[in-house]
């Protein structure tokens, strides 16, 4: 069972919800339950997809027989595993910025309780993806792991999230975004696998870079230097 209360709403209202979501998170987007309504609003087409997807793949299926969820009680023994492991790299990621795995708004919008896991799990892997491509989780990595996420899930909330990140971008950092992280960001999104059939918890005691190598995981470029010849990794 997914915690909190799921509404059902008309389309009228989906509509609404989506428009002042929409124009909520542009404002500010810090506004996680605004992000979060505007996804569930305005992806279901998508969710239906991811779901049938995580059917026909036999570790997608165990997630959905299991499903795992990414909180401090499941996920706590990262903190534990060597260092070298994708566990402990995601430990410190979340740890380095003092986030916790069990602050991710709950799905409200979802019709049926399979579809509400799909989108709760869509939003709890959201800093294994982090994690696993080396994104900060500033505006420009936010806005870089959205067009993989968007790749990935074709989700209509990612494409605003990448227009919406983008306008806010300074000129300088929008001519960066678009030369430097937007070809690498495609290519990455392209060529990992499928990355909602992947049973993350799993594989935390598994080294990094093998599960990267495993799941066709590249990382992001470093900044360039000034004067540098711009090179997308093949």
């Amino acid at each position: 069972m997914i915690q909190g209360s799921r509404l059902r709403l008309k389309g009228w209202q989906q509509a609404a919800v989506a428009l002042g979501s929409a124009v909520g998170a542009l404002l500010d987007p810090r506004r996680a339950d605004l992000i979060a309504a505007l996804g569930e609003t305005t992806g279901k087409p998508a969710f239906d997809r991811v779901l049938e997807r995580m059917k026909k793949s036999p570790e997608g299926r165990e997630i959905l027989l299991e499903r795992p969820r990414v909180i401090s009680t499941k996920v706590g023994h990262a903190w534990d595993l060597p260092d070298n492991t994708f566990g402990a790299a995601y430990a410190r990621f979340m740890g380095s910025r003092n986030f916790s795995p069990d602050d991710r708004p709950p799905v409200r919008f979802m019709e049926t309780e399979e579809l509400a896991y799909v989108a709760m799990r869509a939003r709890e892997v959201h800093d294994f993806w982090h994690t696993l491509f080396g994104l900060p989780t500033n505006l420009m990595g936010e806005t870089a792991l959205k067009v993989i996420e968007f790749e990935q899930m074709l989700l209509p909330m990612c494409l605003m999230s990448v227009l919406g990140g983008t306008a806010r971008f300074s000129d300088k950092q929008r001519s960066l975004f678009y030369q430097h992280y937007f070809p690498w960001a495609l290519k990455a999104g392209a060529r990992s696998t499928d990355l909602m059939c992947v049973y993350y918890e799993k594989h935390f005691h598994e080294d990094l870079e093998d599960v990267r190598r495993k799941w066709g995981i590249i990382p992001a470029p470093p900044p360039p230097r000034p004067n540098a010849t711009i090179v997308v990794p093949l």
